[in-house]
């Protein structure tokens, strides 16, 4: 079950990472659905931070004050909604959590990938997802789905191409390195097979049937 320091009755956290344009959002969506849990995501807007961190005309930002913004608002959503709702045993579906930061500002902006982590793991109080799936797709993937999105543009879409294979290697390399938690799922597949591949994971490690 989900960490928390001390002992409390927990429900299941589950993370979905990748980068944007990957199905992540959706497909978290369906599955908190399906389950009745409690969705949420991240950046939260519970700081009113999501349109500081996001938004297009903040390119002034250092990647410093970007780790810093991000670990924040993390823990003000750790605090007032993840930690509560998974301590009355209901679980948790997130979009985006520390897998994010360690992808982007490490691997991407090129922070030291432990102090990032220790950034998160002080602004969460430890909380980790019980299992991360990492929804997989390449650079050309991301970019032929954002030009064909109806979606506004994020501050992160105006990166550069190294920047964004930065971030997908570096996914790729979270989840070699925490094979127990993470698990990649091939986002390049039509939905339905995405949907199928999903709820085959969820079966076989927390034995949820969707």
């Amino acid at each position: 079950m989900a960490k928390k320091t001390g002992a409390f009755k927990a429900g299941t956290f589950v993370v979905f990472e990748g980068g944007d344009e990957s199905g992540k959002t959706t497909h978290a969506r369906w599955v908190a659905t399906q389950r009745n849990c409690l969705f949420t995501y991240e950046p939260c807007a519970d700081l009113n931070l999501r349109s500081l961190l996001l938004g297009t005309s903040n390119s002034d930002l250092s990647d410093r004050t970007e780790a810093l913004l991000f670990a924040a608002d993390r823990a003000q959503h750790v605090q007032n909604i993840i930690r509560p709702t998974l301590e009355l045993g209901q679980d948790v579906v997130c979009d985006r959590y520390i897998g994010s930061s360690l992808a982007y500002q490490s691997y991407g902006r090129g922070l030291n990938l432990k102090e990032v982590f220790r950034l998160s793991e002080f602004a969460t109080d430890g909380l980790l997802p019980d299992l991360v799936l990492l929804m997989h797709i390449p650079y050309e993937t991301y970019l032929e789905r954002l030009q064909a999105s109806q979606l506004d543009l994020t501050r992160f879409d105006q990166e550069t191409a190294d920047f964004h294979r930065r971030v997908i290697d570096g996914y790729l390399k979270l989840a070699e390195a925490d094979p127990s938690r993470w698990v990649v799922i091939d986002g390049t597949l039509p939905p339905d097979t995405v949907r199928q591949a999903v709820a085959a994971v969820l079966e076989e490690k927390l034995g949820w049937q969707l």
